[in-house]
């Protein structure tokens, strides 16, 4: 029995992934801005659930949302699930909502982390799940803030991995596609500005004008059981695609990133000091 802590498990992939790690009997920190929000969760589990209030822009909560699954023993698998999308051109968008989406999605699951590592490296065990997107491989038109706030995640989680594997605490990063869950609906904040110069670009992918909520090919229950799967395995992927559109469009941008490589290493190869001489 291992104990989870799970962010934004108000709905969608936090949700299910609750509901699906107190099925296989662990135990669950089941967190949301409003514990109200996951009661119908963790009441149905009384001796393993616990909800607890977490806005992880709020260090105080975070404090005590890793404090509250000592009940359990602590912290053994961290979920940073909680986070929201973003919307508007690069131009479009104020600073205080790129600040909220940094604060939430990027410098939240931080604070987290180093929150939990402590008593993870005193048991010399533990596993990190961060989740990212498929935004951080390829980023498209009016999503650059939120795919900023993924790649930076991955990268610190690509750092974190190499500084922790070596003391038993492994990290993943998931890359989820397209889900039907509130992202591109009520978790889906966007631009206070419109600049009708990207209409046929980023205006496109608003809120008004997207079609795809609702319809999306990708189950978070499924996903909640593979993602168990994967962090219950003897030998976790670090990055972890979930969705058959996931690994369609990031192994196309990784072919397109190699063609671009090959295209141009006649002029990047340029760029050294000729060989024998020192500089």
């Amino acid at each position: 029995m291992t104990t989870w802590l799970i962010t934004g498990a108000s709905s969608g992939l936090g949700a299910a992934l609750a509901r699906a790690v107190l099925a296989r009997g662990h135990h669950a920190v089941v967190t949301a801005r409003n514990p109200d929000h996951v009661r119908d969760i963790v009441d149905a589990y009384p001796d393993t659930a616990l909800a607890v209030p977490l806005d992880v822009t709020d260090h105080a909560q975070v404090v005590s949302a890793v404090a509250a699954a000592d009940r359990f023993g602590g912290v053994e698998v961290l979920v940073n699930n909680a986070g929201h999308g973003y919307r508007g051109a690069v131009e479009e968008a104020a600073r205080d909502e790129i600040d909220e989406l940094f604060a939430t999605n990027f410098f939240g699951p931080v604070d987290l982390i180093q929150e939990v590592l402590p008593p993870m490296r005193r048991r010399r065990s533990g596993t990190i799940v961060n989740v990212s997107s498929i935004g951080a491989p390829r980023s498209n038109p009016g999503s650059g803030y939120y795919t900023a706030t993924k790649t930076a995640l991955e990268g610190v989680s690509d750092a974190l991995n190499r500084e922790v594997g070596p003391l038993g605490i492994r990290v993943m990063v998931l890359e989820p596609g397209a889900f039907r869950t509130d992202f591109s609906g009520r978790s889906l904040a966007q631009s206070r500005a419109v600049i009708d110069d990207y209409a046929d670009t980023a205006g496109k992918r608003r809120k008004e004008n997207d079609t795809t909520h609702g319809t999306q090919q990708g189950d978070p229950d499924r996903a909640a059981e593979a993602i168990i799967d994967a962090v219950e395995g003897d030998r976790a992927p670090f990055r972890l695609l979930l969705g058959s559109d996931a690994v369609r469009i990031v192994r196309d941008e990784l072919q397109s990133r190699i063609d671009e490589i090959d295209a141009w290493a006649h002029v990047s190869e340029t760029t050294d000091y000729p060989a024998g001489e020192n500089g």
